[in-house]
């Protein structure tokens, strides 16, 4: 295995998650990524990938040697085994596969499984502890359950989308994968919550994740807003209407930095900090809700007062006054952060070609079972021949044989 180029003080750590096994059929972010935060805490993930092409996320994003740039990180800590599932000798393998694993991630089509005969009723059979965990766009159920379904037709469904922006232009995207990533997250919630369960009864369950669900989520009380007040959410900027100040701020340098200071005590400090400690007992300013109500006119306030300091003499000051507040970062700014880099959250991975590129690390940290990177993105069926002696009891042989049929590839 091609290992990380740099992970920080984590030599070789047992992850939370060491000893279970996962068997990752899917391509995209939705459920990959999903495997690669199980993967992080120490879970074995075995993505099966079509022979010949692969996961199409090994080329997205600028390449390197036909390699995308997300591919190592996306699939960092993974084995990968080439398999062809519309092929019934495929199929079987994976079949096999399945009776010695603890959890079987996917992200096809729904239907698609049960189709191949790789569904849960039939493989839970054979293994009834079996975790089976499903992220598609609509979910396993309801009238929409076999349409297609991106991240991005799950953000607009789920709410986000109409919140996102300037009122007076359309709505925007936040310029990630946010609900393909969303998704990720609950997928993960949902198996090891499945996995706990398991320790009591001893036996599997289906976990199902729709990525407009894990997007509507996160919306807070925008359903309540409406029902009950007749407020239907809108988008509104940089701020939230009614906390302040709670917004973006200039500086004289050209930066931007983010002030937090809408709670009483909070904003007392703040204007201690600006040189204006009467402003906190000023009548439109007083409380949460007179702020709220001149929140405009306060930004202003603020924004003069910050305008006329450099960034990092605002974010000093304001340190020292404990009252939150951060520059506006970019990717140059992350990778140089004194904070990023003591929380080892600037892993340098290595792609196949040997060139490194900077990566989120391990999230969450744990004291006793930190997560790590142990390898990078695998090359495509790097660990066929390995995985299929072990879990499907083919040999040397029958691997020639399903490789001559392009059943696999090794």
């Amino acid at each position: 295995m091609r290992r990380v180029a740099a992970v920080g003080s984590y030599s070789d750590p047992v992850g939370a998650l060491s000893g279970i096994v996962v068997l990752e059929l899917g391509n995209f972010i939705a459920g990959p990524f999903a495997g690669q935060l199980l993967g992080d805490h120490g879970a074995r993930v075995i993505k099966v990938e079509a022979p010949g092409s692969g996961d199409p996320m090994r080329r997205w994003g600028p390449t390197l040697d036909d390699e995308g740039v997300w591919w190592p990180s996306i699939a960092r800590n993974k084995e990968s085994v080439a398999i062809d599932l519309r092929t019934e000798p495929g199929r079987g393998l994976v079949r096999t596969m399945a009776t010695h694993v603890d959890v079987v991630l996917e992200n096809f089509k729904p239907g698609t499984l049960d189709s191949w005969g790789l569904g849960y009723a039939e493989l839970a059979a054979v293994n009834p502890g079996l975790v089976m965990v499903h992220v598609s766009g609509f979910g396993q159920t309801g009238p929409m359950a076999e349409q297609a379904g991106f991240g991005s037709i799950g953000e607009a469904m789920g709410g986000i989308r109409h919140t996102t922006g300037d009122p007076d232009r359309p709505p925007a995207r936040t310029g990630i994968s946010l609900g393909d990533s969303l998704a990720a997250l609950f997928a993960v919630i949902g198996t090891l919550g499945a996995l706990h369960e398991r320790s009591r009864s001893g036996r599997g369950q289906e976990v199902d994740v729709a990525i407009y669900e894990a997007v509507s989520a996160l919306m807070e009380t925008t359903m309540a807003d409406y029902e009950r007040l007749g407020v239907t959410r809108g988008r509104t900027g940089s701020v939230l209407p009614g906390v302040a100040p709670a917004n973006a701020y200039p500086t004289a340098d050209g930066s931007e930095i983010v002030i937090a200071a809408n709670a009483d005590q909070v904003f007392a400090r703040l204007c201690t900090a600006m040189g204006e400690p009467a402003l906190s007992s000023d009548s439109r300013f007083a409380d949460h809700e007179a702020r709220g109500r001149n929140q405009q006119v306060l930004d202003a306030r603020v924004a003069a007062w910050t305008s006329r300091h450099g960034a990092d003499d605002v974010l000093s000051l304001l340190a020292s006054a404990g009252v939150p507040a951060g520059r506006i970062y970019t990717a140059p700014d992350m990778i140089d952060d004194p904070q990023y880099l003591a929380r080892e959250m600037v892993l340098r991975i290595a792609n196949s070609a040997g060139v490194s590129a900077p990566f989120a690390g391990v999230v969450p940290k744990m004291s006793r079972t930190p997560g790590a990177v142990k390898s990078a993105g695998p090359r495509l069926g790097e660990h066929t021949r390995a995985v299929l002696a072990e879990l499907a009891g083919v040999d040397a042989g029958r691997l020639a044989e399903l490789v001559e049929q392009g059943t696999v590839s090794a």
